[in-house]
C-alpha cells in the first residue's frame, strides 16, 4: 500500500473529521455543501456524537464523485492530538482495507491543536500501522479476504512540508512492522540462529552488527544465558547492534537490552499446554529492541545507541537445565535455578552485564516479556517499569505517554530483594511464593546492574501481544510492536544531540 501526500481529493473513498457535537471540520463542511447537506442529514439520523473512533459511512452521496464518505470522530477538538489523528486515520484504513476500495483520501488537517504538516504526517503513520497484516503463511485467502487498498492519499495544501515532516516517522512505522513480524513468526522458523541472521541484515542500514555464538559466550562465562538454551538443538545467540550517530562516536551510548526467548516451553518446569503457542512471542523485548534500532538507523538519529538481544530457545530436552541446578553468570555471581520457567531473567543477567562491561553505557534500559504477574497487575494497557533512577523512569514514562505506549512504575526495595536470597548460592531465580512476582523478577535483574549505573526494566508481558478484539485500529494484530516507539522517543528526547 502506497502512502502519498497530494493536493488532490480524487479517490474512491474519502475520510473527514468531526469533533464533539458532530461538528464537521473544514474538509467535511466543503463536501457537505457540495452534496447539498447529505452528510449533515446522515449524521442527524444516527447517534453520532464525534467521539474518538465513532464512524458514519455514507455511500454514494449525491453530487460527489466518490463512492463513500467516512465521517470519523476525533473527540474534543481542544484535546485532540497527534495520537488522535493516527487513530482517526487507522479507523478509516481498517474500514476499507479489504472492502474492494483501492484508493482512500484522508483529510487530516483542520484540528486547532495540531499543525497542518504534523496532522498530515501523523495520519500517514496511522494509516501505515493500521494496514498491518501478517499473512505470510496464509495460502488459501479468498479474493474478498485480501487487502484491496492500494493507495492512501493524504490531502494537504502543502505536500512537500507534510512529506518532510513524515520522513523520520516512516522509518518508525517500518521498525514497528519489523517488530510485529518477528513476534508473529512461528518458532520453527524464527529460532535463535534465524533471528540473528535477520538482525545481521540490518547492517545495510548502517548498523554495526556482531553475533556471538555459544562458543563465544561460553568463553565469556555466560552460564546463566547458556543454561536456558542448553536443552535446545538450536544454538543460543547474542546479537549486538551498534548505532553511532552522535558527533562524538566515542561518547557513552544508551544501551537497550531485549529478552529473546524464541519459544518458551518452560523447560523442565513445563508450562500447561493451553496457550503455550503464544510463547512464540516471548521474544517481544528483543523484537522491540530490533525495531527501535531499525527506526533509529533509518532516521539517522544523532545519538549513540547500542542494542543487545539474548536469543535462546527454552526446551525440555535430556540435556535441559534442571530445577536445583546452580549456574555461574558472567558477573561471577551464582544462581540457584529453582524454576526453569523463570528463564528470561537468566538471559538478561548476562546480557545486561555484558552491555556494561563492553560499552560502559550512559544508561541501560531492558525490555522483556518477563512475568505473568505484570498482566495480573496492569492488564494489557500498561507495561510495568522498575528503575533505580527517578529521572530515567520519568523520561521513559514521558516517552511512553507521547507515543501511546504507557508505563506504570512499580517499587523496588530491600524486602523484595531479600526474597531471592538462598543458602545454596548468591541468589535464586524465584522467590518461592507468588507475592510480588514482577517485583522480585526486577530485583533479580538489578543484582546485575553495577553501582552508579542508571537502569530501568520494562516488563512488557501484557502489551507485547494482546488478545482480540483489537480496539486500537493502529494495532490491528496479535503482535503490537510495543516498545519501538517508546525507545525511539526516549532517544530523541533525552539522548539525541
Amino acid at each position: 500500500m502506497d502512502i502519498t501526500f497530494k493536493n488532490d481529493t480524487r479517490a474512491e473513498a474519502v475520510a473527514v473529521m468531526a469533533t464533539d457535537g458532530a461538528v464537521l471540520l473544514a474538509a467535511g463542511q466543503a463536501l457537505d455543501a457540495k452534496a447539498g447537506g447529505a452528510l449533515t442529514r446522515a449524521l442527524g439520523a444516527t447517534r453520532f456524537t464525534g467521539a474518538l473512533g465513532q464512524m458514519v459511512e455514507i455511500m454514494a452521496p449525491a453530487n460527489l464523485d466518490v463512492g463513500r464518505v467516512l465521517v470519523i470522530g476525533v473527540g474534543a477538538q481542544e484535546k485532540a492530538d497527534g495520537l488522535a489523528v493516527e487513530r482517526w486515520a487507522g479507523h478509516a484504513v481498517r474500514r476499507v482495507l479489504a472492502s474492494g476500495v483501492e484508493t482512500l483520501a484522508l483529510h487530516a488537517e483542520g484540528l486547532g491543536g495540531v499543525a497542518a504538516a504534523e496532522a498530515s504526517a501523523r495520519a500517514a503513520v496511522g494509516a501505515g500501522l493500521a494496514a498491518y497484516r501478517f499473512d505470510a503463511y496464509r495460502t488459501k485467502l479468498k479474493a474478498d479476504q485480501k487487502p484491496s487498498l492500494k493507495e492512501v492519499v493524504i490531502v494537504t495544501e502543502s505536500p512537500a512540508a507534510a512529506a518532510k515532516r513524515h520522513e523520520p516517522m516512516a522509518g518508525l512505522v517500518e521498525g514497528v512492522t519489523f517488530a510485529r513480524d518477528l513476534v508473529s513468526e512461528p518458532p520453527n522458523v524464527l529460532h535463535p540462529p534465524e533471528f540473528a541472521n535477520r538482525l545481521k541484515a540490518l547492517e545495510s542500514l548502517g548498523l554495526e552488527v556482531q553475533v556471538l555464538d555459544v562458543e563465544a559466550m561460553a568463553k565469556l562465562g555466560m552460564g546463566a544465558l547458556l543454561g536456558v538454551g542448553q536443552g535446545s538443538v538450536q544454538g543460543s545467540r547474542l546479537v549486538v547492534m551498534n548505532w553511532k550517530g552522535a558527533k562524538n562516536k566515542a561518547a557513552a551510548p544508551l544501551a537497550i537490552v531485549g529478552k529473546g526467548v524464541t519459544f518458551d516451553t518452560g523447560g523442565i518446569s513445563l508450562k500447561p499446554g493451553a496457550g503455550m503457542g503464544d510463547m512464540k512471542g516471548d521474544m517481544g523485548g528483543a523484537a522491540a529492541v530490533a525495531g527501535a534500532m531499525m527506526a533509529l538507523a533509518k532516521r539517522k538519529a544523532k545519538a549513540n545507541v547500542v542494542g543487545l538481544v539474548g536469543l535462546v530457545e527454552n526446551m525440555p530436552d535430556g540435556n535441559a537445565q534442571r530445577p536445583g541446578d546452580i549456574v555461574t553468570s558472567m558477573s561471577g555471581q551464582t544462581i540457584e535455578v529453582l524454576n526453569t520457567d523463570a528463564e528470561g531473567r537468566l538471559v538478561l543477567a548476562d546480557v545486561v552485564w555484558y552491555a556494561q562491561e563492553t560499552f560502559h553505557p550512559a544508561a541501560v534500559v531492558n525490555l522483556a516479556t518477563l512475568t505473568g504477574a505484570i498482566i495480573v497487575a496492569l492488564g494489557h494497557e500498561h507495561a510495568g517499569i522498575f528503575s533505580n533512577n527517578d529521572a530515567l523512569a520519568a523520561d521513559i514514562a514521558d516517552a511512553g505517554k507521547a507515543e501511546g505506549e504507557p508505563v506504570w512504575r512499580l517499587p523496588l526495595g530491600p524486602a523484595y530483594d531479600k526474597a531471592i536470597d538462598t543458602p545454596f548460592a548468591d541468589m535464586k531465580n524465584i522467590s518461592g511464593n507468588t507475592a510480588g512476582g514482577s517485583i522480585t523478577g526486577a530485583q533479580f535483574i538489578q543484582r546485575f546492574v553495577k553501582d552508579g549505573m542508571a537502569w530501568a526494566h520494562i516488563d512488557i508481558a501484557g502489551v507485547a501481544w494482546k488478545p482480540g478484539p483489537y480496539e486500537d485500529p493502529t494495532s490491528p494484530a496479535w503482535a503490537t510492536g510495543y516498545g519501538v516507539r517508546l525507545l525511539n522517543r526516549l532517544v530523541a528526547n533525552r539522548y539525541e544531540e
